[in-house]
């Protein structure tokens, strides 16, 4: 049984990781601009949110989720105003080296807050966790305390697996990027911060007019 919510809770959590979003690209371009490290730390702050999610889920937390979804317009605001703040700095940011920095040079810290600030403030995940976790029939099968953690500690590895291949994938192309190259991955990175982060601002803006009218 604890085996079975293990596994189960590895799957749930590479599913939610795996679509293609802001925070796959931050992580992949941090890897590219800064080292695998730079990559996995990002991720790390992402699958920390998800487990948190997770965590709402599988203990049954409905008034926590309930709020999120309810403030979504303020959180999805907030989500879009950080997208677009780091889309700007891509576009302005000018690697100054001939060759990629290593990983050690960066913030840590920055990396993973931002990541997991990104996950936060993404309503659809905790909707997406609610689905899937019913779709796998693992709300009923968690009848004690440990077994909420054991599934939680499931997403977790989950997600991070596929941040480590993310991390992996972006290590391989970024041998053999040039000064050049690692710009067009930055603009390329911008564009898509900022198209996410514009539309989560226009897609809050009815919301707030209902809030402000």
């Amino acid at each position: 049984m604890i085996g079975s919510l293990f596994g189960t809770g590895i799957i749930i959590g590479f599913a939610i990781a795996a679509p293609v979003g802001p925070v796959g690209v931050l992580c992949a371009q941090r890897t590219i601009a800064r080292g695998p490290l730079a990559g996995l730390v990002s991720g790390l702050g992402a699958a920390v949110a998800d487990s948190i999610f997770g965590m709402f889920a599988a203990f049954g937390l409905s008034i926590v989720a309930q709020w999120i979804v309810v403030h979504q317009v303020w959180v999805r605001g907030v989500g879009g105003v950080f997208l677009l703040v780091l889309g700007v700095r891509l576009l302005l940011h000018k690697h100054l080296r001939s060759e990629i920095k290593p990983a050690q040079s960066g913030n840590g810290f920055g990396y993973f807050a931002s990541t997991f600030i990104l996950t936060m403030t993404n309503p659809i995940t905790i909707i997406s966790f609610a689905g899937i976790f019913a779709a796998f029939g693992v709300i009923e099968r968690v009848t004690t305390l440990g077994e909420g953690w054991v599934l939680v500690s499931g997403v977790f590895v989950g997600s991070c697996l596929w941040w480590v291949m993310i991390a992996i994938a972006a290590g391989l192309f970024r041998r053999a990027l040039s000064l050049d190259g690692l710009r067009y991955v930055d603009l390329v990175s911008a564009a898509i911060m900022l198209a996410f982060g514009s539309y989560a601002l226009i897609s809050a803006i009815p919301g707030f007019r209902k809030l402000l009218g």
